[in-house]
């Protein structure tokens, strides 16, 4: 049995295609089908569906590409490790992030990066869902996500913050009262911008809606964090965001826009999550201790006599 053999296995895993697999791989075709082939009959199981395209794989060969992500993820680790000894931590870390963390993704790479400054990063935008799915199929290293007993069944979780929710209105609006914090019994009318209905972010929003008996005045669903910040600015719309996202949006302070608090307060906890292991990853080990050294529950919390302040 050969590495590369459990990487062709992987990447057709991944790629769902014969010729794509092969393509990344850098082989023929034939070449990548022989080496699973071979792998079949050292094992003694079939592995593939086989037919004029590729098929999927077999529950036998489900089981093996678990396996194959193992030892293939096992074997980075392991240059990880030594390399480290020699000339400090090199190597990609794999980041799973939930939309609404994206903007604020650089304040955990930086200061990893004071420290690690030959480490390189991946980020990916994913649903909290498909965050614990690619952790479980070595996908990615680490997620930044939304923390419930889901997420931390199994997992290993370092929580960093609760972020709390604001209104965020065009600028020079009366609505709601500038003496007043929002109230979510007072928003139905309001045309607002969400994030789209399959992510959890709008889930809680509209939980909180239905516990007040309101049904919001929804204009426009996107996936995009920016597209909501434009429409509010250009458009005339509001929307409601993470306190998080204070941090980054600068027009506040120019008076652009205005973010209000909103009461009953709505909190959600915030933190990384890694596969459960006797002993981390380099890479994983290196963000996870530099994030633990950071207090962004004070950092963002200190934005709040801000919106206090515009609002009054």
């Amino acid at each position: 049995m050969f590495i590369r053999q459990l990487k062709y296995l992987v990447t057709l895993a991944t790629e769902q295609h014969f010729a794509r697999a092969a393509e990344l791989c850098n082989v023929s075709q034939p070449a990548l089908s022989s080496a699973i082939q071979s792998l079949e009959a050292e094992l003694g199981l079939v592995i593939v569906k086989r037919g004029r395209r590729f098929l999927g794989l077999t529950d036998e060969g489900e089981r093996v590409l678990g396996w194959a992500r193992q030892t293939l993820a096992a074997l980075e680790h392991m240059r990880e490790d030594a390399s480290s000894s020699q000339v400090g931590l090199r190597g990609t870390l794999r980041f799973g992030v939930i939309p609404t963390t994206l903007p604020i993704i650089g304040l955990l790479l930086g200061a990893c990066r004071v420290k690690h400054e030959s480490m390189s990063y991946t980020v990916r935008s994913l649903s909290s869902d498909a965050i614990l799915r690619q952790l479980d199929e070595y996908e990615i290293d680490i997620g930044f996500t939304y923390l419930d007993e889901q997420v931390q069944a199994g997992f290993t979780v370092l929580p960093l913050y609760r972020e709390r929710y604001f209104l965020l209105t065009p600028a020079g609006t009366d609505e709601p009262p500038r003496r007043k914090a929002a109230q979510w019994s007072s928003l139905g009318e309001l045309p607002f911008c969400l994030l789209s209905t399959a992510m959890q972010n709008r889930q809680v929003i509209s939980a909180a809606f239905r516990r007040e008996g309101v049904q919001p005045n929804v204009v426009l669903e996107t996936d995009s964090l920016l597209a909501l910040h434009s429409n509010v600015q250009h458009a005339g719309m509001y929307s409601i965001l993470p306190h998080s996202l204070l941090s980054v949006l600068d027009d506040l302070k120019e008076r652009r826009v205005r973010a209000v608090r909103i009461e009953p307060e709505l909190t959600r906890g915030i933190g990384l999550i890694t596969r459960n292991k006797p002993a981390m990853p380099p890479l994983v080990s290196a963000l996870w201790t530099e994030a633990a050294t950071l207090n962004l529950q004070n950092q963002f919390d200190a934005l709040l006599p801000r919106v206090r302040r515009s609002a009054a």
